[in-house]
């Protein structure tokens, strides 16, 4: 069986919400990071070879057929395979973290007698440093390398063949064969051994009784449900942080050299994924991912970064893994993230519009949230007029952004909103004026008249997908001239086969060639100013496309390239689903008069 160079969206997400595995159609594991999403991995063949790293789990014969699928509200993943001597269900899981993290893999025979091939390859510090491995006096196997170490246990047979570990085994109709791999530090004793059963009922029941909550109703609830998974599964569940997604590295161009580290938390999806849990139902979520914002931007607001580790790390050095060959040939292959640097004046107002939200949906705040804001916004009175990197994190030369320039505004609107509306003591005045001027400048240095549109920076006539926020944001209402015509132009420019592309693709530079694929999120943001525009059909037409290239577990990438019709990016991505979400709210507001309308950022 092929199990090397799958699609992006050939594979499944299992994870405790520490961190999260890969796995593929194949029954490859191709991608872990021990112990936390942002750990070396020790599976890295998703960026590689077998010999960097993976754990196969497959017959040893002809497939016939396969098929996967999620247990019903859970990351219970079940593959299927089916040859001529009969069928087995993998069924793969990590459960809730406990002492140690868990990797679970049980072979259960659904029909006749089927021999299967197991392969463990571990490899730390992605997939360069092979393991000391040894069997433990009950019959575990043990790897440590430095400060790692692993154990697998199971009652089949193991061996080692070209520093692999290898099984064959037989399973008939009604057997389970259990695997279990259980990570902890090198120094500690053996992680005590779990039982596999018991952990399956465990992890179903959590999982499902965290569904429960969900309050969203929509036609789309599947949908819904399936991202807002998803979106917990990318949860860090120590601190409340929120990765980006599980991986590094998978090219925004297939073959191309735009390979980023993701497994790290932004500060411009803060509105968002607070919005999403909180219209969703998830108050417990909603109210850790705010407190850590919190304590991740606590320091001098000279100093606050667009992004953060998952517990708060400022400092996320970038390097390149120049062992790992990437993503089918795409280099580098990159850890770190330099961007963590950049001037990006919209997150000041991402963060001060997330307190607000917060507010508004009754969450409890720390009493000195408050003070926080009013230093931020007295900091970004002084430097909003400057150039920055925009949202997308431009390595170029800074620029007079549109979309920067609009979440200043953002900032002081909602510092004004909430000075008024909670009766906080704030210099109203100053803010007002400075709201005043952004606003102006925007509309004046940002619009091209004779495009009838916003653009993406002051003085090009070049598009961005990131000023569709426009009404989303309440900078300008939906019904406003200067919005149509930003909305048509985007129709206009800024579509490849029904998506919105993120960047204009009039626009040649070494930075932006080869054209990257369709953002995804960038395509409900669409959707959504449709929405305000009471044009609900074409909103309709929008949400309906990005979900049909969802895979058949309903899990979606950064990027969609329509011209080879894979996802590409890193996968999954938070923020589609988090624009999923949201959209769906959005489009169950405007079309259910009854349901209970969403928050929307631009109150």
């Amino acid at each position: 069986m092929k199990n090397l160079s799958s699609r992006i969206e050939d594979y499944g997400l299992i994870g405790d919400c520490e961190t999260a595995a890969l796995v593929g159609r194949d029954g490859s594991i191709d991608w872990l990071c021990w112990p936390a999403f942002d750990s070396d991995a020790c599976f890295a063949a998703l960026l590689g070879t077998r010999e960097n790293g993976r754990w196969l789990i497959a017959p040893a014969e002809d497939v016939t057929q396969s098929s996967r699928r999620y247990w019903d509200n859970t990351l219970i993943l079940e593959t299927r395979f089916e040859t001529a001597n009969g069928a087995v269900a993998v069924i793969d899981f990590m459960p809730p973290r406990g002492d140690a993290s868990d990797i679970v893999r049980l072979v259960r025979g659904v029909a006749g007698k089927v021999k299967l091939r197991m392969e463990l390859v571990i490899r730390f510090g992605y997939g360069a440093d092979t393991p000391w491995v040894k069997r433990t006096e009950d019959g575990a196997l043990l790897a440590i390398c430095g400060q790692d170490m692993t154990v697998l246990r199971t009652p089949v047979e193991t061996r080692g063949q070209d520093m692999t570990t290898v099984a064959e085994f037989e399973v008939s109709e009604g057997e389970v064969v259990p695997f279990v791999l259980t990570y902890g530090p090198s120094h500690l004793p053996l992680p005590k051994p779990i039982n596999p059963a018991q952990a399956l009922q465990d992890t179903e029941g959590f999982w499902t009784d965290w569904c429960s909550r969900c309050i969203y109703e929509g036609e789309s609830r599947d949908l819904v449900m399936r991202s807002l998974i998803t979106l917990k599964a990318l949860t860090y569940a120590p601190t409340g942080g929120i990765v980006a997604a599980a991986t590094t590295s998978l090219p925004e161009k297939l073959g191309g050299a735009r390979n980023w580290d993701y497994r790290f938390c932004w500060l411009r999806d803060a509105t968002f994924t607070l919005l999403a849990l909180m219209n969703s139902g998830y108050t417990e979520e909603a109210s850790a991912w705010h407190n850590w914002l919190l304590r991740a931007v606590a320091g001098g607001p000279a100093n606050m970064q667009i992004m953060y580790g998952i517990m708060g790390q400022r400092r996320l050095l970038e390097w390149e893994v120049g062992w790992l060959p990437g993503y089918e040939g795409a280099r580098p292959v990159r850890v770190g993230n330099a961007a963590h640097a950049q001037l990006q004046l919209d997150v000041y107002g991402e963060l001060i519009d997330a307190f607000h939200q917060s507010r508004m949906t009754k969450l409890k705040l720390d009493d000195g949230t408050w003070d926080l804001e009013c230093t931020v916004l007295d900091h970004l009175a002084e430097v909003w007029n400057q150039p920055d990197s925009s949202i997308w994190e431009r390595r170029g030369a800074a620029r007079h952004y549109v979309s920067s320039k609009v979440m200043t505004w953002v900032a002081f609107d909602r510092g004004i909103k909430s000075a008024e509306r909670f009766g906080f003591k704030a210099p109203l005045e100053k803010w007002r004026s400075l709201r005043d001027t952004i606003h102006r400048e925007v509309c004046e240095k940002g619009f091209d008249a004779a495009q009838n549109s916003f653009v993406e920076s002051y003085g090009s006539q070049l598009l961005d997908a990131s000023i569709l926020l426009l009404p989303s944001v309440g900078f300008l209402p939906a019904s406003d001239p200067r919005v149509a015509g930003t909305l048509a132009a985007i129709e206009r420019h800024m579509m490849r086969d029904g998506f919105v592309l993120r960047h204009d693709p009039r626009e040649i530079s070494e930075e932006r060639q080869p054209i990257e694929g369709a953002f995804l999120a960038c395509t409900f943001w669409l959707a959504d100013a449709f929405v305000l525009a009471g044009e609900i059909d074409k909103a309709q037409a929008l949400f309906d496309r990005v979900v049909a290239v969802a895979n058949d577990l309903g899990l979606l990438a950064e990027e969609f390239d329509s011209g080879a019709g894979r996802q590409t990016g890193n996968f999954p991505q938070a923020l589609t689903h988090i624009a999923l979400i949201n959209t769906s709210h959005n489009l169950c507001g405007a079309t259910k008069p009854l349901a209970k309308p969403a928050v929307q950022r631009s109150e």
